[in-house]
């Protein structure tokens, strides 16, 4: 048999007190509202002896706040955004909020549909990875008072809160590691997209090339070709066309396993005779034969800022008083597979 839900109503006729008194006490309200810490104590006690546990929906309703945030990427699965997302879970459940994860895959259809059911429900807060068309709605979610923060990608002409990496300087700064070890026919293999991150990546591996007087190797993978894990083909047809590479740099991790992968099948020399960097770091290229040199972004610190920053936001009566664009250092981790290449005499 179902157990019968215990009330706020059901509490006060059980300790002969008023309905007020209780909400006060469970909703933290006791010392503003001078309730006694005796009779603050026994409704605390007494809620945890019944198990109390309040109705999200009513207390949404009377308080305006849901404490859910939502985190909207482009893909939740990608290994960047799932440890980005257990470090943002676990911020914001120590400050009382729980989070919904989502995965918008970069189309603006859908992340407009989600914006709009999450809006509904009355959320807190959104942190978005955005799809390139949906800055109305940003804009509109701003003006409606929301607390919004942009992640890896913003829109230029839109005062909006946004935490991204310096993705060019990152670039220019791997590209120029694989040139100081004598890497000088370096490709850059990425994703036919005008997002602003990807052009930045792609624009500071052509400012070292240039920089350096070398030649430019760029792929361009169709954007839906490279997320229906058609890359492979592009890549080993690139590779089997361009013989004098002697270095690839993959603008992301999934490109990089769609290399490994093209590499292995077709020419396992090629592992270890190209250099070889990846944009964005995983566990497995630390223990990969060789290990993978990889622009790792700074998880730890990108997490705490868009906390820091969201909780701010969620206490602010105006969130448009608030405007920071946060941009943060990569690091270049070092390994096996860049490592100084011996030229012939």
């Amino acid at each position: 048999m179902k157990k019968k839900t215990v009330s706020i109503k059901n509490i006060a006729e059980d300790l002969n007190i008023s309905v007020t008194t209780v909400s006060f006490v469970l909703n933290g309200k006791a010392k503003e509202k001078h309730i006694s810490k005796i009779l603050t104590q026994k409704v605390l006690d007494y809620a945890k002896k019944v198990n109390y546990k309040p109705n999200q929906i009513a207390q949404s309703l009377r308080t305006g706040k849901s404490k859910i945030l939502v985190f909207m990427v482009e893909d939740i699965s990608n290994y960047f955004f799932s440890k980005l997302a257990r470090i943002i879970e676990d911020i914001a459940y120590d400050k009382g909020y729980k989070v919904i994860f989502c995965s918008n895959e970069n189309q603006d259809t859908k992340s407009l549909e989600l914006i709009d059911l999450f809006k509904n429900r009355q959320v807190d807060g959104f942190i978005i990875v955005p799809s390139p068309g949906i800055k109305s709605m940003i804009a509109e979610l701003i003006e409606e008072n929301h607390p919004v923060i942009l992640l890896d990608r913003y829109f230029s002409d839109l005062e909006c809160n946004s935490v991204v990496i310096d993705n060019q300087e990152a670039t220019f700064d791997a590209t120029k590691h694989l040139i100081a070890n004598k890497y000088l026919n370096i490709a850059f293999i990425t994703t036919d997209s005008d997002q602003m991150q990807m052009q930045n990546r792609l624009f500071g591996y052509e400012s070292a090339i240039l920089e350096s007087n070398l030649k430019s190797h760029v792929l361009k993978i169709p954007y839906r070709e490279a997320n229906d894990g058609k890359s492979k083909d592009f890549i080993k047809k690139f590779i089997d066309e361009s013989k004098e590479l002697d270095a690839v740099f993959f603008a992301t991790n999934y490109l990089t396993q769609a290399g490994l992968e093209a590499f292995k099948e077709n020419n396992p020399e090629f592992i270890h005779s190209l250099g070889i960097i990846t944009f964005d770091d995983n566990e497995l290229f630390k223990i990969y034969s060789p290990t993978i040199t990889a622009v790792s972004q700074p998880l730890e610190a990108i997490g705490n800022k868009l906390m820091e920053l969201m909780l701010r936001l969620l206490k602010q009566k105006d969130v448009k008083e608030i405007s920071e664009k946060i941009v943060l250092n990569a690091e270049l981790k070092v390994r096996e597979s860049s490592t100084k290449r011996s030229v012939k005499s």
